[in-house]
């Protein structure tokens, strides 16, 4: 018999993105909740019918969020944080709330989920907190797929993970102590679910991987035990690493399934298939599904025949954790190189994989020999590209000095070098980057790379939207500027497109955080710089002001995270390739005459193991990708980096080891939280904790920023302190800027004027 094939989820944006915009329709009033909801129906009842199309004899249901699943799940479980005002049933209107704040309060606090890019909103608990059912759309969707024909698994996001990844209010709360509480509700969801006539639901507990405490491993055994009771079977979904360390834990929960991630850690099988318990589907998730390349069918079918052999029929197959962080579909490609399509495969294509490996294991290898010889060629073909490998590269690495990632001074001599250059005020106030992308700027590179647009044309526009930056920010009374990048599509795939290495989709989106999409390069080869990437941009907008300008280029750990990545050598040689593209234009921008210089590492974080006993092998590397990309200044360049949505606190002697001589990073959510940690071990450089937040469209007062700059004043020495927005600027409209950074810089005058008439400076 053929092992079930069924998906873990699938990506809700749809092909086209159709969910982004009718989403942003409906926020900016251009469209009516029938038809986002109407839209929403239609992407459901698509992505059902496309993966049965494709051999999923179970499909999921709850898969599919309006903003992300960890708000689907707040929702779900009536549990809106209290300073919202509303608990209980919540309406998509508030729902949105939750997401992007409104006039009384700033949205929920966003960071990483898990070691992706995908964010979620964080869920806020204290004592006081309480749930109920609040919202039927999971409900509502399970009818919808029944109706269509498919065969139902609906998703939820376990109660261990859905506590753990929240946030108590306040120190000496112990969200833990909320699970009592909770599970009444997740038993109420199933037994309605089941009374729907759902057989299985998928629990996701991807925080298995982490280093759970003794009490949280205890409260998984009592939630399953009382879950078991409500009725559907419960497939028990471990994602993102390996669980080896629970699997005589994970056996003995009273579940009907495991789920493993087999491509992540193939091996932890062997400690799965001893004594796996004669009641229990094992669901083995062993197609990429977090990264773009074909699978190596011959080493899925060795993992899966040991497994076939020792469980028969109770083997199920699955990618290794949900698709939404793949595109959909790569038959969409047809502008794509071919030698290089010819190793990819989407989420479409990670379905077929898995109908090949279900038919090699009921009928035999030879049933699927065409598949796998087409599959070994594809894969021998890639290995021996001559696009892949640049000798050159290697030996440029090879060759580098020891010390080519230190600074020539420490940063107290490099700090009195730069304040005399730049005489700056006491909190000077900056910008991240980025500026409003409207829909003039992004015409106009359509146009360009269409053809509809001369390169001399395409220039001159684009420095007339550089003059309009450096213009508003010289009348808001700025201190260091930006160019505001207009030519840049996304942080990332700009200098991807720059680089050797590098190839590009059209319709390769994934979802970042609500409507925000971002399509990763595809990072196949050796990566080398072929030529100045920012130079001529840089200095036009210099020539337009006295002011300081800063050079802005993305960090190599971010463009490494935030691309396919290549999985034929460690990505730590992939790491330092990066960085030496990187150190070149750094160093050419510093020759133009740049005395700041950003290097944007958002993802530094993002790229660090999910086991605190990994960390070892992943930081120094990491933190001398930054230092490689950076070193080859003058102490007289000041070097700031940026990174955002996430904990920092935990990694503070790797940020240090960083040694930029500023760094940013996003507060505003989280009312300075994540700054206690750079003051209380007392960073010693330089920094900018975001006073507003920018993925909201809500114009904070000055007394807010005011407020927040005296928290941080608190904890940071006032004359190492920047005053900026969280993130870049790209995503939101002139008016909610001009206003927000009117506010900003009035705040930061403020504090210096409260600062000179105390004398505390």
């Amino acid at each position: 018999m053929a092992p079930l094939i069924h998906n873990l989820g699938f990506p809700c944006i749809g092909v086209n993105r159709e969910l982004k915009y009718a989403v942003e329709a409906f926020w900016k009033g251009e469209s009516t909740l029938v038809k986002l909801e109407q839209t929403g129906r239609e992407l459901r009842a698509r992505h059902w019918r496309l993966q049965q199309d494709r051999g999923v004899q179970m499909v999921p249901v709850g898969d599919f969020a309006w903003y992300d699943r960890m708000l689907n799940m707040s929702s779900l479980l009536g549990c809106a944080p209290r300073r919202f005002g509303f608990g209980g049933k919540i309406t998509l209107d508030q729902y949105f709330q939750l997401a992007r704040g409104n006039e009384a309060q700033g949205a929920m606090e966003m960071t990483k989920w898990f070691d992706t890019n995908y964010h979620y909103l964080v869920p806020e608990f204290d004592a006081g907190t309480s749930f109920s059912i609040g919202v039927e759309g999971l409900f509502d969707e399970l009818t919808e797929a029944r109706q269509a024909g498919a065969v139902p698994k609906p998703v939820l996001i376990g109660p261990l993970t859905f506590l753990w990844l929240g946030k108590g209010k306040r120190a000496d709360f112990n969200r833990l102590d909320l699970l009592p509480a909770l599970l009444p509700i997740y038993v109420e969801v199933l037994r309605r679910l089941g009374a729907q006539g759902a057989e299985w639901v998928q629990m996701d507990e991807p925080a298995l991987v982490q280093d759970l405490p003794t009490e949280w491993l205890n409260g998984l055994r009592r939630a399953y035990s009382e879950l078991a009771e409500a009725g559907p079977k419960l497939l028990l979904a471990t994602f993102f690493g390996s669980v080896a360390p629970l699997a005589a834990e994970l056996k003995a929960l009273p579940v009907a399934g495991l789920h493993l991630d087999l491509q992540r850690a193939p091996e932890q099988l062997p400690s799965f298939l001893a004594d796996f318990p004669r009641d229990k589907v094992l669901s083995a998730g062993v197609v990429d599904g977090r990264n773009v390349w074909r699978n190596d069918l011959d080493a899925s079918l060795e993992l899966l025949e040991a497994a076939h052999l020792q469980v028969g029929d109770r083997l199920w197959l699955a990618p290794s954790c949900p698709l939404l962080h793949v595109p959909v579909d790569l038959e969409r490609e047809t502008d794509l190189d071919p030698e290089v399509k010819g190793w990819l495969a989407f989420a479409v294509q990670k379905l077929r994989e898995l109908t090949i490996l279900s038919k090699a294991l009921e009928q035999g290898r030879e049933s699927v020999m065409t598949e796998l010889r087409a599959y070994r060629r594809s894969r021998k073909d890639r290995k021996i590209s001559p696009r892949v490998r640049n000798p050159e590269v290697h030996k440029r690495l090879a060759c580098l000095p020891a010390d080519a990632d230190r600074r020539r001074s420490t940063f107290a001599v490099r700090r009195t070098i730069q304040h005399e250059a730049l005489k700056l005020p006491l909190f000077p106030t900056t910008t991240i980057g980025s500026f409003p992308q409207t829909g003039a700027i992004r015409s106009l590179r359509a146009a360009f790379k269409q053809g509809r647009l001369s390169e001399t044309e395409y220039r001159d526009r684009m420095k007339a939207e550089i003059r309009l930056v450096v213009e508003r920010q010289e009348d808001l009374g700025l201190d260091v500027l930006v160019h505001g990048e207009p030519e840049r599509n996304d942080m990332v795939e700009y200098f991807g497109e720059q680089l050797a290495g590098f190839a590009f989709t059209r319709n390769g989106w994934v979802q970042s955080y609500g409507s925000r999409c971002v399509k990763p390069p595809v990072l196949f080869g050796d990566v080398w710089r072929p030529g100045p990437m920012t130079l001529e941009w840089m200095r036009y907008a210099q020539g337009l002001t006295d002011k300081p300008m800063k050079g802005i280029v993305t960090g190599p750990i971010t463009i490494l995270q935030w691309s396919f990545v290549r999985d034929d050598q460690p990505r730590s040689e992939t790491a330092m390739q990066i960085a030496v593209a990187i150190r070149d234009e750094v160093l050419d921008l510093e020759s133009t005459g740049a005395r700041v210089i950003q290097i944007d590492e958002p993802a530094f974080r993002e790229g660090l193991p999910l086991r605190r006993s990994e960390w070892g092998a992943y930081l120094p590397w990491a933190s001398r990708a930054f230092r490689l990309s950076a070193a080859g200044v003058k102490d007289g360049t000041q070097i700031h980096t940026h990174m955002c949505y996430a904990e920092f606190n935990d990694i503070f002697p790797a940020i240090v080891d960083l040694d930029a001589d500023v760094i940013s990073i996003e507060t505003s959510r989280s009312d300075m939280e994540l700054l206690e940690g750079f003051g209380t071990l007392r960073y010693p450089n330089e920094i900018g904790p975001g006073v507003y937040d920018v993925h909201s469209p809500r114009v904070p007062k000055v007394s807010e920023m005011v407020r927040l700059l005296e928290k941080a004043c608190a904890v940071v020495d006032p004359d190492k302190l920047w005053v900026n927005p969280d993130c870049g600027l790209k995503t939101r409209q002139w008016p909610e800027v001009d206003a927000a950074l009117t506010n900003m810089v009035t705040a930061a005058k403020t504090l210096r004027h409260s600062r000179s008439a105390t004398g505390a400076w």
